[in-house]
């Protein structure tokens, strides 16, 4: 399968992570993308680095797209979509990763009902471990819908939401989620500390642990809690220390975040 044409609107981290994923995993190859990036110095990486072709103008970019990534901060969004107006075909696929920019406020910049994907990515699709939930408009064709997957595959996994909705719950959870986790890293690492390890000691303990975890709990399939059962000798040690995580309301503080998380995304899509 083809991608055909890809113009990317923005060269910034999360725009230089999906450029990277798509070369790397040979999904796309350099020749068919073009970056539009108003700092000149950005364009001089992107090309040396990954061989794309560069443009500062929107236009010039998008005019024989078949495929359009819109990878701006929020903010800069109707200004850097203006200018496509005239140059985008109606039938070019327009994938977002702006945070809180709703399908609507797109399409009004674009001033067409364009076919639209928004996605909300998370950062470790820099080094292909990424979650990206998407949702489509209904005049995304079958193809398209394709390409969009090939695409975030290539970042690491992916799901489809129903509606837009959806996209604000994505962002409370996987979006925002790798600040959570970091969090927790460091909180967990400072603890090893307190209790008398060197720091790159304790940093080895914490990190491999917390991968192992996840990567036991993805290959065995089986409901955390009864993971967690597992390693929980009554009387133990483990069960010391959850009953302090209980104590201080660690579920309830990890939902309240979520849910934080996604009713600031809400506030965001309202502009």
């Amino acid at each position: 399968m083809s991608l055909g044409s890809i113009a990317f609107i923005g060269g910034g981290v999360m725009g230089e992570a999906i450029i990277k994923s798509l070369i790397t995993s040979g999904t796309a190859t350099p020749d068919q993308i073009t970056v539009a990036e108003p700092v000149q110095q950005r364009c001089d990486e992107l090309r040396a680095t990954y061989g794309v072709r560069t443009t500062s103008d929107n236009a010039e970019a998008v005019q024989a797209a078949t495929l359009v990534v819109v990878a701006v901060k929020p903010q800069f969004a109707a200004e850097a979509m203006r200018p496509m107006q005239a140059a985008l075909s109606p039938s070019a696929l327009v994938i977002s990763i702006m945070a809180g920019t709703t399908i609507a406020s797109i399409r009004e910049s674009l001033s067409t009902d364009q076919p639209v994907v928004r996605v909300m990515p998370n950062t470790p699709a820099q080094i292909g471990l990424g979650m990206s939930g998407w949702t489509a408009t209904d005049n995304v064709s079958a193809s398209q819908i394709t390409q969009t997957q090939a695409i975030l595959r290539a970042m690491g996994e992916e799901v489809q939401v129903p509606s837009e909705h959806y996209i604000d719950m994505v962002t409370g959870v996987s979006g925002s989620g790798p600040g959570y986790v970091f969090l927790i890293i460091e909180a967990m690492i400072d603890a090893a500390v307190h209790l008398g390890f060197m720091r790159s000691v304790a940093e080895k303990l914490v990190l491999q642990t917390l991968k192992g975890s996840v990567e036991y709990a993805i290959q065995s399939k089986t409901h955390p809690a009864i993971l967690r059962n597992q390693v929980t000798s009554a009387g133990g040690t483990t069960a010391a220390g959850l009953a302090e995580l209980e104590r201080g309301g660690l579920r309830t503080v990890i939902d309240d975040a979520f849910v934080a998380a996604y009713e600031r995304a809400v506030e965001l899509g309202k502009g």
